[in-house]
């Protein structure tokens, strides 16, 4: 480092440079952060929208689809700014699996967990409040099942040998 370096800066100077810096954190506004214990348990295979539109007019729909490996599924949404809805209703219950509605930083999350050994479609749909708007997912859940077990040898009793006499 130089000693002009080194001197310390002017009042004026050091104004201008935090503001500078200020206007550069304000122009890069971070992402929703989303830790890794927020995605424990996800299926390794998870396709779903990355933006889903909600309307107070009409209900918004999204498609999923996952493989049936015991994980889930989440389809995020969001109120403007954004901001995570209070709290969502199951208003149609899927008929192969169950649905959570929870917050995940500034956004909520609709999460999907098939049924053990489910495989086929399913479709639900859900009411986020405030507002009232509607999310209908239709679901496709891909299940292959686990081989089965090697069958066991056949058991051959061993060859009797006559007995000797003596």
């Amino acid at each position: 480092m130089t000693k002009a370096a080194m001197k310390p800066l002017g009042g004026l100077a050091l104004a201008t440079l935090l503001a500078a810096c200020a206007q550069q954190q304000q122009a890069a506004a971070p992402a929703a952060r989303v830790y890794a214990v927020d995605l424990q348990g996800q299926a390794k295979n998870c396709t779903v929208p990355a933006n889903v539109a909600l309307s107070a007019d009409r209900p918004a729909e999204a498609t999923m689809s996952l493989d049936n490996d015991g994980g889930w599924c989440g389809i995020f949404v969001a109120q403007p700014g954004p901001k995570p809805f209070d709290y969502g209703t199951v208003r149609s219950r899927p008929a192969n699996g169950r649905v959570l509605i929870r917050k995940v930083g500034d956004r909520t999350r609709v999460d999907y967990f098939p049924n053990a050994a489910f495989g086929g479609t399913d479709n639900f749909t859900v009411q986020l409040m405030p507002g009232g708007q509607e999310l209908k997912v239709a679901v496709t859940v891909a299940y292959t099942p686990p081989p089965a077990p090697p069958a066991p040898p056949a058991h051959t009793p061993p060859a009797r040998t006559p007995a000797r006499r003596r």
